[in-house]
């Protein structure tokens, strides 16, 4: 998207065909009639009305699901067959790759550059990865005595109940719905109510590619009310959610509540990024750092909020992160050159505008940003506090923008026990040229992930997901695939 101009972006954009209506049994469904808007975070106007979904659109879409997966061919089709179906829906996802990055940019801030080169690169990966794999997963036979013969078999789990956010609303989304499929479950998918147009274009791409009716179904609305309603819903066997841990908790009482379903859960989190004086480049570990956490305007649950500095490098790192806050080309996410676009609302700006003046308020030294763009977007220049303290807020609460929190250490034990003080463990970072502690640290950290002269990188070979209040199962690699199977023995004399 970098060799179109702005002023092309902004045409192209307003020509969207954006989509209003549930995607439910591969047709489009108004339900009740009841809508919302949703707000383009660039400049505070209405995008669109959508519909807002009941109970009653939760129920026709579940519904359309438990047909699909009881009565209908996709359970039943050749592992191979769906693979298929899954590749067409990367290559439409690849077709239509400029409209999706469009609208993606449009209703929730993320810079369009980004939105094309990563959110749908990762998006189109995913579906293609996991097509790739569906024929080629193997169930068990166990050496048991010679009179018998036990066979352990992988079966789809049933109704997929999917719940996404708004950070990242193709990827995450994605990152359920693929593995689902590939397994042979079907999928009632919502996403956040601010960022509900891409999962829609995603509905429709999945009816394109061939998939039956009733086995991808769409429906947008908010939490309390569509969300609640899938996670109490009866006839959905898994639900899979990403968000904050306070909604997580949400999900596991509504299972308890209901049918006991099975609930993934990947929440939130404070990472730390530990760099050590050994660090094999200084400068580009200080440049990874204010990469990490102005990314995707800090809206990240991997976000590196917390960077852990041992004390006779600090100011060095700090101020070259500093220089980094302050070059950043902060802007309309639909010009190709911005590097950090709008945070998803108003009130979520607002939300982190209370952190930064808590920490203010708490002693922490402002460095760079902490201020508002003056205009009518929801802008928020990168924000960098150093002199922070581990029982400060800042430190503590997830803040999910743009605002780094610097910490100090004088030694290696002190660095883990910082970075292990919080009821999070989804990542952490370390920067060190010793193998040895590489390893013996990476053990230490309480995180799901550890990146280790480097941040945010892997592929989807391997597994993604929290310890401890950052949630339960994995996205992404094989195992994902162990959240939307049941394991079933039989055992036949002979």
């Amino acid at each position: 998207m970098r060799n179109v101009n702005h002023e092309e972006l902004l045409t192209r954009a307003k020509e969207l065909a954006l989509p209003t209506q549930h995607h439910i049994d591969s047709r489009a469904e108004s339900g009740s009639g009841a809508t919302f808007a949703v707000v383009a975070p660039r400049d505070g106007q209405i995008l669109t009305h959508v519909a807002d979904a009941r109970e009653a659109e939760v129920d026709l879409a579940v519904a359309a699901a438990r047909r699909a997966f009881d009565s209908g061919p996709w359970p039943r089709l050749a592992p191979a067959d769906r693979g298929r179906i899954l590749l067409r829906i990367a290559e439409l996802l690849e077709e239509r790759r400029e409209q999706l990055a469009l609208t993606i940019s449009l209703e929730m801030g993320k810079p369009i550059t980004d939105a094309y080169d990563i959110e749908l690169r990762a998006a189109i990966n995913t579906f293609r990865w996991y097509g790739q794999l569906a024929d080629k997963l193997t169930d068990e036979s166990p050496h048991t005595a010679p009179d018998a013969l036990a066979l352990v078999t992988h079966e789809p789990a049933g109704v997929v109940g999917a719940v996404v956010p708004w950070n990242f609303p193709l990827t995450l989304a994605s990152w359920k719905v693929a593995p689902a499929l590939a397994a042979g479950c079907t999928v009632v998918l919502k996403p956040s109510e601010s960022s509900p147009l891409s999962a829609l274009l995603l509905g429709r791409i999945g009816t394109e590619a061939g998939l039956p009716p009733g086995v991808l179904n769409v429906v947008t609305g908010d939490g309390p009310t569509a969300g609640r309603a899938i996670g109490r819903h009866p006839d959905v066997d898994v639900l899979a959610f990403t968000g904050s841990t306070a909604v997580g908790r949400h999900f596991l009482r509504y299972a308890a509540d209901s049918n006991l379903k099975r609930v993934w859960l990947e929440l939130g989190g404070k990472s730390p990024n530990i760099i050590l004086p050994d660090a094999p480049d200084l400068e580009k570990a200080a440049a990874t750092a204010a990469w990490g956490i102005f990314f995707n305007q800090g809206e990240m649950c991997t976000a590196p909020s917390r960077l852990l500095v041992h004390s006779s490098i600090a100011e060095q790192v700090t101020d070259a992160v500093v220089r980094r806050a302050r070059e950043l080309k902060v802007g309309d996410p639909l010009h190709p050159a911005t590097e950090m676009g709008a945070l998803v609302s108003q009130a979520h700006l607002d939300r982190v505008l209370d952190h930064i003046a808590t920490g203010q308020a708490e002693g922490a030294r402002l460095r760079a940003g902490g201020e508002c763009l003056p205009t009518d977007g929801s802008f928020l220049q990168p924000t960098v506090f150093d002199r922070v303290d581990p029982g400060m807020r800042l430190a503590r609460e997830e803040i999910f923008g743009p605002v780094l929190s610097v910490l100090t250490f004088d030694d290696l034990d002190e660095a883990v026990r910082m970075a292990n003080a919080t009821e999070y463990g989804l990542a952490a970072g370390l920067w060190t040229a010793d193998l040895s502690t590489a390893h013996r640290v990476s053990r230490a950290l309480k995180a799901g992930t550890v990146w280790v002269n480097c941040y945010e990188e892997g592929d989807l070979t391997v597994p993604f997901g929290g310890m401890k209040q950052s949630g339960n199962g994995r996205d992404k690699s094989a195992h994902a695939l162990e959240k939307y199977t049941e394991l079933k023995t039989t055992w036949i004399q002979l």
